[in-house]
């Protein structure tokens, strides 16, 4: 009696650590698949390579430790040419130090390379928009930036901002009112997918005729536009609505269509914990993930997980860019300097 007792309590026992393994844990973990995070738990350690600001890597880092804390992350983090010369050099050299990267740059020329593996993350179905990811696997978008008119509200009256791209063609716009990016190739490539090359050239080259003024870094224009530089500027949202935010003279329109670029995650080909490597980007690209990164003020790409404000991305018609090859990003850089005189 006794040993029927035991064995029915032995089944019991076994039962219910079949369901924890096969209900609670994929629960605890998301979406990743637990073949992968039983793989993961025997690498014990992720390389990540970015080129994304520091505190916000270190704050994801920190959200996925706890959530598999049998991983520990090394970081590297530099700016984008930097990195993609590392990763080539290591190549070269027949070293593979990294597991996961990220960047807007320089995408198509590790693939090319052989250099990035492919992952369809199942987070990949919670996309907002599937020209979000590359259709075979070699890279996702985390978020996105879109480009989008800012106008100080102090210079410009709510009836005189401009409503379309042909609005700027206006007298009142012309003798350095506007304020381009020297490498704001995004435009050119945006338009041209949405208008057609012959088109876009032609806008372009009015807009030109304007006398616009062009300076990088979109940070330091939105802070320029909201000091009364200029009344606007063509730049990325998230710094103007920032500023917006903050009680600034500075606001928004989008001119349709948005051009609309991501930052892309990419899992390398010879990673050394690939497993750990597929968690990572999983993670970043769940909900958990994605709402650290909104806190970032990042734009998220997931249909759950909306921008402050929803705006940023919702409302407006789109044109995602996706990573262009050396070649092409090169002519289109080369073209949008010919075009605005820029050296």
């Amino acid at each position: 009696m006794n040993s029927r007792i035991d064995s029915i309590i032995r089944m019991m026992l076994f039962g219910t650590i079949l369901w924890i393994s096969l209900v609670v844990s994929p629960l605890l973990y998301g979406a990743s698949d637990y073949k992968i995070i039983e793989a993961a738990k025997g690498e014990r350690e992720l390389t990540l390579w970015t080129t994304s600001d520091l505190r916000q890597v270190n704050t994801i880092v920190e959200g996925f430790e706890r959530k598999y804390p049998f991983l520990k992350v090394k970081l590297y983090r530099t700016g984008t040419s930097p990195l993609h010369n590392k990763i080539i050099t290591e190549a070269l050299a027949g070293k593979h130090s990294w597991d996961v990267s990220n960047s807007i740059l320089q995408t198509h020329h590790l693939i090319d390379r052989k250099l990035v593996a492919k992952y369809k993350s199942p987070e990949t179905s919670m996309l907002l928009d599937p020209e979000m990811a590359d259709k075979e696997g070699y890279w996702t978008a985390i978020y996105v930036v879109p480009f989008v008119l800012g106008f100080n509200t102090n210079l410009v009256k709510a009836t005189d901002v401009p409503k379309t791209y042909e609005d700027l063609l206006s007298s009142r716009w012309k003798g350095k009112k506007i304020s381009i990016d020297n490498e704001g190739y995004e435009l050119l490539q945006g338009l041209s997918i949405a208008w057609g090359k012959e088109r876009a050239l032609a806008f372009l080259k009015k807009l030109a005729a304007q006398d616009p003024v062009s300076r990088r870094g979109n940070s330091l224009r939105v802070e320029l536009t909201v000091a009364g530089e200029f009344p606007v500027a063509i730049a990325m949202a998230s710094p103007i609505q920032l500023a917006t935010s903050k009680g600034a003279p500075i606001n928004w329109v989008p001119l349709e269509p948005v051009p609309v670029t991501s930052m892309a995650i990419m899992l390398a080909e010879h990673a050394p914990h690939p497993n750990a490597g597929k968690l990572y980007i999983d993670f970043v690209l769940s909900r958990e993930g994605q709402e650290i990164l909104r806190s970032q003020q990042r734009i998220p790409v997931r249909k759950d997980v909306d921008p402050d404000p929803p705006r940023l991305i919702k409302g407006y018609k789109r044109v995602i860019l996706h990573p262009m090859k050396s070649s092409e990003y090169e002519e289109t850089l080369r073209l949008y300097k010919e075009i605005f005189n820029i050296p």
